[in-house]
Protein backbone atom coordinates (compact mmCIF):
# COMPACT_ATOMS: atom_id res chain seq x y z
CA UNK A 1 0.00 0.00 0.00
CA UNK A 2 1.47 3.23 -0.49
CA UNK A 3 2.09 6.09 1.40
CA UNK A 4 -0.82 8.28 2.77
CA UNK A 5 0.06 12.08 1.38
CA UNK A 6 -1.87 14.87 1.61
CA UNK A 7 -1.58 18.43 1.74
CA UNK A 8 -2.44 22.23 3.29
CA UNK A 9 -2.42 24.80 0.01
CA UNK A 10 -3.31 27.90 1.16
CA UNK A 11 -3.24 31.11 -0.63
CA UNK A 12 -0.95 34.22 0.84
CA UNK A 13 -3.66 36.70 0.21
CA UNK A 14 -4.84 37.75 3.83
CA UNK A 15 -4.43 35.97 7.71
CA UNK A 16 -5.68 32.48 7.93
CA UNK A 17 -9.12 32.36 10.09
CA UNK A 18 -11.06 29.47 11.51
CA UNK A 19 -11.96 27.78 8.36
CA UNK A 20 -8.10 27.58 7.31
CA UNK A 21 -7.88 26.00 10.43
CA UNK A 22 -10.51 23.53 9.99
CA UNK A 23 -8.92 22.66 6.94
CA UNK A 24 -5.38 22.28 8.07
CA UNK A 25 -6.28 20.66 10.73
CA UNK A 26 -8.14 18.33 9.13
CA UNK A 27 -5.82 17.56 7.31
CA UNK A 28 -3.24 17.20 9.74
CA UNK A 29 -4.85 15.01 11.90
CA UNK A 30 -5.53 12.79 8.93
CA UNK A 31 -1.66 12.36 7.83
CA UNK A 32 -1.29 11.55 11.49
CA UNK A 33 -4.07 8.60 12.14
CA UNK A 34 -2.63 6.76 8.80
CA UNK A 35 0.91 7.06 9.43
CA UNK A 36 1.63 9.10 6.64
CA UNK A 37 3.04 12.81 5.36
CA UNK A 38 0.97 15.89 5.80
CA UNK A 39 2.86 18.62 3.05
CA UNK A 40 2.36 22.68 3.23
CA UNK A 41 2.70 24.29 -0.02
CA UNK A 42 2.16 27.61 -0.56
CA UNK A 43 -0.32 28.88 -3.47
CA UNK A 44 0.85 32.04 -4.84
CA UNK A 45 0.71 32.19 -8.58
CA UNK A 46 -1.16 35.77 -7.82
CA UNK A 47 1.30 38.04 -7.42
CA UNK A 48 -0.25 40.80 -7.39
CA UNK A 49 -2.55 39.68 -4.20
CA UNK A 50 0.14 37.36 -2.50
CA UNK A 51 2.12 39.02 -0.10
CA UNK A 52 5.21 38.10 1.28
CA UNK A 53 3.88 39.02 5.29
CA UNK A 54 0.72 36.69 4.67
CA UNK A 55 3.06 33.77 3.77
CA UNK A 56 5.36 34.20 7.03
CA UNK A 57 1.96 34.42 8.68
CA UNK A 58 0.79 31.17 7.67
CA UNK A 59 3.82 29.87 8.91
CA UNK A 60 3.52 31.63 12.66
CA UNK A 61 -0.18 30.78 12.85
CA UNK A 62 0.07 26.97 11.60
CA UNK A 63 2.76 26.75 13.91
CA UNK A 64 0.62 27.82 16.69
CA UNK A 65 -1.90 25.92 16.33
CA UNK A 66 0.94 22.44 16.74
CA UNK A 67 0.53 21.48 12.97
CA UNK A 68 3.89 20.70 11.92
CA UNK A 69 4.52 19.51 8.00
CA UNK A 70 7.29 17.88 5.57
CA UNK A 71 10.32 20.15 4.22
CA UNK A 72 10.93 21.96 2.21
CA UNK A 73 7.82 23.93 1.06
CA UNK A 74 6.80 24.18 -2.56
CA UNK A 75 6.40 27.62 -3.23
CA UNK A 76 4.41 28.43 -6.51
CA UNK A 77 5.66 31.28 -7.88
CA UNK A 78 9.13 29.77 -7.81
CA UNK A 79 8.28 27.15 -9.99
CA UNK A 80 6.05 28.75 -13.09
CA UNK A 81 8.37 26.81 -15.71
CA UNK A 82 6.92 23.84 -14.26
CA UNK A 83 3.35 24.75 -15.39
CA UNK A 84 4.41 26.19 -18.17
CA UNK A 85 5.68 23.14 -19.53
CA UNK A 86 1.93 21.33 -18.61
CA UNK A 87 0.52 24.08 -20.70
CA UNK A 88 2.50 23.31 -23.36
CA UNK A 89 2.03 19.75 -23.61
CA UNK A 90 -1.94 21.04 -23.53
CA UNK A 91 -1.03 23.28 -26.65
CA UNK A 92 0.91 20.67 -29.09
CA UNK A 93 -1.85 18.48 -28.73
CA UNK A 94 -4.60 21.35 -29.29
CA UNK A 95 -6.56 20.48 -26.48
CA UNK A 96 -6.54 24.49 -25.31
CA UNK A 97 -7.25 27.39 -27.55
CA UNK A 98 -6.37 31.31 -26.88
CA UNK A 99 -9.68 33.29 -25.73
CA UNK A 100 -9.68 36.76 -26.30
CA UNK A 101 -13.28 38.08 -25.58
CA UNK A 102 -13.88 39.56 -22.51
CA UNK A 103 -16.66 38.82 -19.98
CA UNK A 104 -19.18 41.07 -21.61
CA UNK A 105 -18.32 39.94 -25.20
CA UNK A 106 -19.39 36.26 -24.08
CA UNK A 107 -22.25 37.20 -22.19
CA UNK A 108 -23.22 38.96 -25.37
CA UNK A 109 -22.68 35.62 -27.34
CA UNK A 110 -24.45 33.62 -24.66
CA UNK A 111 -27.48 36.17 -25.25
CA UNK A 112 -27.35 35.28 -29.04
CA UNK A 113 -26.70 31.04 -28.73
CA UNK A 114 -27.89 30.11 -25.41
CA UNK A 115 -26.03 26.53 -25.79
CA UNK A 116 -22.76 28.21 -25.52
CA UNK A 117 -23.06 29.06 -21.77
CA UNK A 118 -24.58 28.84 -18.82
CA UNK A 119 -24.02 28.76 -14.94
CA UNK A 120 -21.34 26.51 -13.53
CA UNK A 121 -19.46 25.68 -10.54
CA UNK A 122 -17.26 29.04 -11.22
CA UNK A 123 -19.90 31.67 -12.95
CA UNK A 124 -19.85 31.51 -16.38
CA UNK A 125 -19.74 28.15 -18.14
CA UNK A 126 -18.68 29.02 -22.14
CA UNK A 127 -18.16 26.96 -24.44
CA UNK A 128 -16.26 28.25 -27.45
CA UNK A 129 -13.23 27.38 -30.23
CA UNK A 130 -10.21 29.14 -31.17
CA UNK A 131 -10.39 31.90 -33.83
CA UNK A 132 -9.46 31.03 -37.40
CA UNK A 133 -5.37 31.39 -37.64
CA UNK A 134 -5.76 35.05 -39.25
CA UNK A 135 -7.20 36.49 -36.78
CA UNK A 136 -5.82 35.10 -34.21
CA UNK A 137 -2.45 36.52 -35.02
CA UNK A 138 -3.85 39.72 -35.88
CA UNK A 139 -5.11 39.69 -32.45
CA UNK A 140 -1.64 38.67 -30.88
CA UNK A 141 0.28 41.43 -33.03
CA UNK A 142 -2.06 43.63 -31.44
CA UNK A 143 -1.14 42.36 -27.94
CA UNK A 144 -4.71 41.65 -27.18
CA UNK A 145 -4.70 39.71 -23.68
CA UNK A 146 -6.24 36.36 -24.06
CA UNK A 147 -7.29 33.36 -21.46
CA UNK A 148 -6.30 29.51 -22.67
CA UNK A 149 -9.33 27.57 -22.33
CA UNK A 150 -9.38 24.00 -22.02
CA UNK A 151 -11.54 22.46 -25.05
CA UNK A 152 -14.15 20.35 -23.49
CA UNK A 153 -14.80 19.11 -27.27
CA UNK A 154 -10.84 18.60 -27.90
CA UNK A 155 -10.72 16.37 -24.54
CA UNK A 156 -13.38 14.24 -25.85
CA UNK A 157 -11.85 13.50 -28.77
CA UNK A 158 -8.54 12.73 -27.24
CA UNK A 159 -10.49 10.46 -24.54
CA UNK A 160 -12.34 8.83 -26.80
CA UNK A 161 -15.32 7.03 -24.71
CA UNK A 162 -12.80 7.12 -21.48
CA UNK A 163 -14.15 10.57 -21.47
CA UNK A 164 -18.03 9.39 -20.37
CA UNK A 165 -16.15 6.33 -17.90
CA UNK A 166 -13.88 9.30 -16.37
CA UNK A 167 -14.85 9.47 -12.23
CA UNK A 168 -12.97 10.24 -9.11
CA UNK A 169 -13.40 8.39 -5.19
CA UNK A 170 -14.22 10.16 -2.91
CA UNK A 171 -14.83 9.18 0.84
CA UNK A 172 -15.87 10.08 4.26
CA UNK A 173 -13.25 12.10 6.14
CA UNK A 174 -12.81 9.45 8.63
CA UNK A 175 -11.72 7.32 5.34
CA UNK A 176 -14.56 5.05 6.03
CA UNK A 177 -17.30 4.77 2.87
CA UNK A 178 -15.89 5.22 -0.29
CA UNK A 179 -17.82 5.88 -3.45
CA UNK A 180 -16.94 6.51 -7.43
CA UNK A 181 -18.58 9.69 -8.73
CA UNK A 182 -18.79 10.39 -12.33
CA UNK A 183 -16.45 12.75 -13.56
CA UNK A 184 -19.04 15.89 -15.56
CA UNK A 185 -16.01 18.40 -15.99
CA UNK A 186 -18.45 20.17 -18.53
CA UNK A 187 -20.10 21.88 -15.50
CA UNK A 188 -17.03 23.81 -15.87
CA UNK A 189 -17.95 24.57 -19.71
CA UNK A 190 -14.35 25.14 -21.20
CA UNK A 191 -12.43 26.38 -18.52
CA UNK A 192 -9.41 28.82 -18.58
CA UNK A 193 -6.38 27.29 -17.14
CA UNK A 194 -4.19 29.81 -17.59
CA UNK A 195 -3.75 33.45 -18.89
CA UNK A 196 -1.42 35.71 -20.97
CA UNK A 197 -0.42 37.67 -17.82
CA UNK A 198 -0.55 35.05 -15.62
CA UNK A 199 1.04 31.68 -17.07
CA UNK A 200 -1.18 28.95 -14.73
CA UNK A 201 -4.55 28.57 -12.98
CA UNK A 202 -5.38 26.99 -9.93
CA UNK A 203 -6.92 24.24 -11.44
CA UNK A 204 -3.40 23.73 -13.90
CA UNK A 205 -0.98 24.25 -10.82
CA UNK A 206 -2.68 22.15 -8.06
CA UNK A 207 -2.98 19.44 -10.43
CA UNK A 208 0.47 19.40 -11.56
CA UNK A 209 1.85 20.01 -7.53
CA UNK A 210 -0.38 17.14 -6.30
CA UNK A 211 1.32 14.64 -9.25
CA UNK A 212 4.66 16.04 -8.77
CA UNK A 213 4.16 15.47 -4.75
CA UNK A 214 2.57 12.23 -4.75
CA UNK A 215 -0.47 13.93 -2.88
CA UNK A 216 -2.83 10.53 -2.54
CA UNK A 217 -5.54 12.05 -0.58
CA UNK A 218 -6.81 16.00 -1.54
CA UNK A 219 -8.56 17.10 1.63
CA UNK A 220 -10.43 20.38 1.00
CA UNK A 221 -13.51 22.39 1.79
CA UNK A 222 -16.89 20.99 0.38
CA UNK A 223 -16.76 24.14 -1.82
CA UNK A 224 -14.10 23.04 -3.87
CA UNK A 225 -15.75 19.99 -4.47
CA UNK A 226 -17.09 20.47 -7.92
CA UNK A 227 -13.45 21.41 -8.89
CA UNK A 228 -12.64 17.42 -8.65
CA UNK A 229 -14.45 16.81 -11.97
CA UNK A 230 -12.07 19.55 -13.86
CA UNK A 231 -9.03 18.25 -11.90
CA UNK A 232 -9.78 14.34 -12.90
CA UNK A 233 -10.03 15.62 -16.65
CA UNK A 234 -6.75 16.91 -16.34
CA UNK A 235 -5.19 14.25 -14.89
CA UNK A 236 -6.38 12.25 -17.13
CA UNK A 237 -5.02 13.99 -20.39
CA UNK A 238 -1.69 14.89 -18.41
CA UNK A 239 -1.27 11.12 -17.22
CA UNK A 240 -1.13 12.21 -13.86
CA UNK A 241 -2.56 9.70 -11.25
CA UNK A 242 -5.71 10.20 -9.44
CA UNK A 243 -5.66 10.89 -5.60
CA UNK A 244 -8.64 10.33 -3.36
CA UNK A 245 -10.55 13.05 -2.21
CA UNK A 246 -12.43 13.74 0.85
CA UNK A 247 -14.72 17.00 2.01
CA UNK A 248 -14.97 18.56 4.75
CA UNK A 249 -17.64 21.28 6.29
CA UNK A 250 -17.42 25.02 5.58
CA UNK A 251 -17.20 27.23 8.81
CA UNK A 252 -19.91 29.77 8.54
CA UNK A 253 -20.42 33.31 10.08
CA UNK A 254 -23.08 34.43 12.14
CA UNK A 255 -25.29 34.92 9.05
CA UNK A 256 -24.71 31.96 7.23
CA UNK A 257 -21.82 32.98 5.20
CA UNK A 258 -18.79 31.20 4.63
CA UNK A 259 -15.65 32.99 6.69
CA UNK A 260 -13.54 35.21 4.27
CA UNK A 261 -10.44 36.44 4.51
CA UNK A 262 -11.64 39.87 5.22
CA UNK A 263 -14.04 38.38 8.27
CA UNK A 264 -10.92 40.16 10.37
CA UNK A 265 -12.63 38.71 14.07
CA UNK A 266 -11.77 35.56 13.04
CA UNK A 267 -8.48 35.40 11.96
CA UNK A 268 -6.43 33.52 13.74
CA UNK A 269 -4.10 36.11 14.64
CA UNK A 270 -6.70 37.68 15.91
CA UNK A 271 -7.94 35.29 18.15
CA UNK A 272 -4.28 34.16 19.70
CA UNK A 273 -4.03 38.30 20.39
CA UNK A 274 -7.66 38.18 22.39
CA UNK A 275 -6.56 35.16 25.17
CA UNK A 276 -7.97 32.41 22.73
CA UNK A 277 -5.45 29.30 22.69
CA UNK A 278 -4.93 26.84 19.75
CA UNK A 279 -6.42 24.30 22.31
CA UNK A 280 -9.42 26.32 22.58
CA UNK A 281 -9.49 26.97 19.11
CA UNK A 282 -8.87 23.44 18.07
CA UNK A 283 -12.24 22.58 20.42
CA UNK A 284 -14.42 25.15 19.09
CA UNK A 285 -13.19 23.07 16.03
CA UNK A 286 -14.01 19.50 16.64
CA UNK A 287 -10.84 18.73 17.55
CA UNK A 288 -9.89 16.83 21.00
CA UNK A 289 -6.87 15.04 22.08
Amino acid sequence: MSEFVTRFAPSPTGLLHLGHALSALTAHEAARAAGGRFILRIEDIDRTRCKPEFEAAIYEDLAWLGVDWAEPVRRQSDHFADYDAALRRLIDRNLVYRCFRTRKELLDDIARAPHLGAGGPEGLAYFGAALPQDAEQAMLDAGAPFAWRLSIAAARGALKGAYDALFFTEEDLDGGARREVKATPEIFGDAVIARKDLGTSYHLAAVHDDALEGVTHVIRGEDLRAAAHLHRLLQALLGYPAPTYRHHRLITDEGGRRLAKRDRAATLRALRESGVSADDVKRRLGFTD
